[in-house]
């Protein structure tokens, strides 16, 4: 069984960084990937960047330039590096392991966490 475990958040000033950690402590088939999403007070939870198995990055529009994601699949672990922080990034991060296929594209295949908050201030 897939747990996944967020930490890292906390509050910070605008323009502050945050490294945020992921880590699965259970066990998984084969991981094609893995993401990181957030979700603000009354928004859903969306994709702020991901990496593939093989290293390939993909971020939102809003977090190009001050967000980098890594990680390692092998060990089911994922960071994400936050600088330059803005009050707009407020909100509660999750991780998530992914499968792909072409028909269904990136899907997250593991029970979300708790997720870890992040706060900017202004």
């Amino acid at each position: 069984q897939v747990q996944l475990v967020e930490s890292g958040g906390g509050l910070v000033q605008a323009g502050g960084s945050l490294r945020l950690s992921c880590v699965n402590s259970g066990s998984i088939g084969r991981i094609d990937g893995m993401a990181w999403y957030r979700q603000s007070p009354g928004n859903q939870r969306w994709l702020v960047a991901r990496i593939s198995s093989g290293g390939n990055t993909m971020y939102d529009d809003s977090v190009k330039g001050r967000f980098t994601i890594s990680g390692d699949n092998a060990k089911n672990t994922a960071f994400l590096q936050m600088n330059m922080l803005r009050p707009e990034d407020t909100a509660v991060y999750y991780c998530n392991v992914l499968s792909y296929s072409p028909a269904e594209g990136w899907i997250p295949v593991a029970s979300w966490g708790q997720g870890t908050q992040v706060i900017v201030s202004s």
